[in-house]
């Protein structure tokens, strides 16, 4: 059902004081579906991220033999200060599991592009550190990663709909990270 009414988990229409007889369940109140508009805009996000980042995964692979995660890596080192992030701040940075992050940056590692050092203020503290060679393969894969984004979202998009895409996903990244 779309109309956007609460729905039991039983799927009957439990709005306007329509109350089945009897304890209700302990838990959440039953959710609200999604209305057509919703629908629409949910699907649409879902597609065009699936498909944006099918592109820039082949684009990254192309150019530099690199994922996209290991490309958000090193373009997050490279803006840092001295080229050099905490790994634990990277992974919160570009939201990964630290098993997660330690495997990408052990192969970043492996080809060169990453090394890992002691941080000099924390005993216990690893930094990751971008090579020169990771800064070749950043310049490498830039322009095609520039191409893709630009061609398959910022240009397909007028100002004010990139206003608005901004201004949204801003709202709802604050909702999922409430701490930045």
């Amino acid at each position: 059902m779309t109309d956007g009414a609460d729905l039991t988990p039983s799927g009957g229409d439990q709005g306007d004081g329509d109350q089945a007889a009897g304890p209700q369940p302990a838990g959440p109140p039953a959710e609200r579906w999604l209305d057509p508009a919703e629908m629409k805009a949910w699907l649409a996000f879902l597609e065009v991220s699936h498909l944006l980042e099918r592109a820039i995964e082949q684009q990254l692979r192309q150019d530099a033999g690199l994922s996209h995660a290991q490309y958000e890596i090193l373009s997050r080192l490279e803006a840092a200060d001295g080229g050099a992030l905490r790994m634990s701040e990277l992974a919160d940075v570009i939201v990964v599991s630290r098993s997660g992050l330690t495997y990408q940056i052990t192969q970043l590692e492996k080809a060169g592009l990453v090394r890992r050092e002691k941080c000099p203020s924390d005993e216990r503290g690893i930094l990751a550190i971008l090579t020169p060679a990771g800064r070749d393969a950043l310049t490498r894969a830039a322009p095609g990663h520039l191409r893709v984004v630009r061609e398959n979202l910022i240009d397909a998009l007028t100002p004010a709909q990139r206003e608005a895409l901004a201004e949204g996903l801003s709202a709802a990244r604050t909702r999922l990270r409430p701490s930045l």
